[in-house]
């Protein structure tokens, strides 16, 4: 006996899925596009890392913004497209703004660890930004790893930081997104990097690419996205820019990468208050400067376990944490975070 089913299923409607299929195979191998940087200077330079000036539209406040962006990726993820430039937003609301390009490290960088990158380029860097503004103190802004290192640096310097503000920063190790069994034997020593890192010195950036998608689920999502709406110019357009910055890792130095495994992933140290910086201690309770973290609700790559111990953990009396609807990297891609860092430190940083 037939039985009639409730659910209708429309026709396909072969003309207009072989347009959306053959829009989709463009957009797929079409040249990459070219990003246009908001205007800039480089005031900076040391090895591979460039320090990079972006003046205010019309400056509102003396106390300049201070990016540090991950070792893993390319921070023009900050500064992608005009419409949602993380930049360009805090240019606009008066704000200078300065930003750390570690560059691309080289096999002969492969000696370069933390404490270099600290002491010797975010340091120095956030020295010439100081003298460069003729300002009395500065704001740092730590994106992803990014800010983690910010942390770091701002526990052990003597600098005036007047603001730290952190984004989806990794800062408790024992816990994470990656698979359990993974984050197990990273942290009981069966799992380690030394000897990969040894033979490759600087990691290669297809191989970067390759380790950190085992840390979190693979994401087919953005496809499903650009094929539901290759029709939708706009869409397309920042699919492809944020494709392109997806696709585009920078190589990582392999002592800065060895820390990060056993220092900061394996052992916790930076928690535990045990990480030691070119003779420092990186206590996280010796800041003490007004203090902003932000988290995404729907972040596949840092879990908000990670994040939130950093509140216990400064010393400032002045500390605000938030969560945002957004994902890792639709944060600073979609044009919410320089409103949300404006609304937070305009009325901690000193009018022009």
């Amino acid at each position: 006996m037939a039985v009639e089913s409730p659910v209708k299923i429309p026709a396909l409607d072969y003309e207009k899925e072989m347009k959306r299929w053959t829009q989709v195979y463009k957009i797929l191998t079409e040249d990459a596009p070219k990003i246009e940087h908001s205007p800039r200077e480089m005031v900076w330079r040391k090895n591979k890392t460039t320090l990079w000036h972006y003046p205010a539209k019309e400056k509102k406040y003396s106390t300049p913004l201070f990016f540090v962006y991950s070792l893993l990726n390319k921070p023009y993820i900050l500064d992608i497209s005009p419409d949602t430039s993380v930049i360009a937003g805090l240019t606009k609301r008066g704000y200078d703004v300065y930003l750390l390009d570690w560059g691309n490290p080289g096999y002969e960088d492969d000696d370069i660890s933390f404490d270099s990158y600290i002491l010797d380029y975010l340091e120095k860097g956030v020295k010439r930004a100081l003298r460069h503004s003729g300002a009395e103190d500065i704001s740092v802004v730590g994106y992803c790893l990014g800010g983690t290192i910010a942390s770091i640096f701002a526990s052990i310097t003597d600098l005036p930081i007047k603001n730290l503000i952190v984004a989806t920063v990794p800062i408790d190790y024992s816990v994470g997104v990656a698979p359990e069994k993974w984050l197990e034997g990273l942290q009981n020593g069966t799992v380690s990097v030394d000897r990969w890192v040894d033979v490759y010195g600087t990691i290669p950036p297809a191989l970067v690419e390759a380790m950190f998608r085992t840390l979190a689920p693979v994401n087919v999502s953005p496809y499903v996205g650009l094929v539901s709406r290759a029709h939708d110019s706009r869409y397309v357009d920042k699919w492809r820019r944020m494709d392109k910055w997806l696709n585009d890792s920078a190589p990582f130095a392999g002592a800065a990468l060895k820390q990060m495994f056993n220092d900061l992933m394996k052992d916790n140290k930076l928690v535990k208050g045990e990480l030691v910086i070119g003779g420092r201690r990186a206590d996280l309770s010796n800041i003490k400067c007004n203090f902003f973290a932000v988290s995404s609700a729907n972040d596949g790559l840092i879990a908000e376990g990670q994040s939130l111990p950093v509140m216990d953990l400064v010393s400032s009396e002045d500390k605000t944490y938030k969560v945002v609807e957004a994902g890792h990297v639709s944060l600073a891609l979609s044009g919410l975070f320089a409103p949300i860092v404006d609304e937070w430190l305009s009325s901690r940083s000193d009018l022009a």
